[in-house]
């Protein structure tokens, strides 16, 4: 039975996928990998190779899906399907970058919180009546991690490569799913990931932003299962 994999978001753990992991864990083995000790997406995906299983379905979504493209660059052959979630084939834009500053300034002053809080979270979700409970446990995520962690992925993600070469060039089964109103990673760059896998299927989710596995849980597992199931 191949195992899943799954890689969270940055600031986030395994709790961003609570719901997938409580549907899927009586149909097969599941992993998820912290991205919490390294400042390179190269060596994050190096770490996780080193300890996952010789085959596996792999999922990330937002960061987890930029290491997750990152070990597909580096081991296509033991990834037997992939889900993109929430996530971006292409190298940050010099204005993101510089928005990044700032932030990593602020978060070594001591204010991971006031960062989190109106600079990120603020973008993550979709109106809706569990909005609330959302970002608290985005917080509670953000909080546990810590400050370090925070500067650590912030300059993972911002040198990261792009994986456009990548992507075109793997014809496992793939699935790139995203919520309607996700702000942070727009529907078109999940059709531009979607024109360039040759065996993709493009799911988008009505009623969420950038976190579909929290924000519509049951379409969001239904989508993974189907991506799982489907020859």
């Amino acid at each position: 039975m191949t195992p899943l994999i799954f890689l969270p978001g940055m600031m986030c753990d395994a709790r961003l996928f609570g719901p997938q992991i409580n549907a899927l864990s009586g149909k097969m083995p599941i992993m998820t990998f912290p991205m919490c000790r390294h400042d390179s997406v190269t060596v994050m995906a190096a770490e996780i190779l080193d300890n996952a299983p010789p085959a596996f379905a792999l999922a990330g979504l937002s960061m987890g899906g930029i290491v997750a493209m990152e070990v597909l660059r580096q081991a296509p052959e033991r990834v037997s399907r992939l889900a993109l979630l929430d996530t971006n084939p292409l190298a940050e834009k010099p204005e993101v970058k510089a928005r990044r500053a700032p932030q990593m300034t602020a978060v070594r002053e001591g204010k991971l919180r006031q960062v989190m809080r109106d600079e990120m979270k603020p973008n993550y979700l979709a109106d809706g009546p569990n909005q609330g409970a959302i970002l608290d446990l985005c917080m509670a995520m953000a909080l546990d991690l810590g400050p370090d962690v925070f500067l650590r992925q912030s300059l993972a993600l911002r040198d990261r490569p792009d994986q456009q070469a990548t992507l075109s060039g793997y014809s496992g089964k793939t699935l790139v799913l995203c919520g309607r109103e996700d702000a942070l990673c727009p529907v078109e760059r999940h059709q531009l990931m979607h024109d360039l896998l040759p065996a993709s299927t493009l799911e988008i989710i009505e009623g969420a932003g950038h976190l579909p596995t929290l924000e519509q849980p049951h379409d969001t597992t239904a989508a993974l299962i189907r991506w799982l199931e489907d020859a």
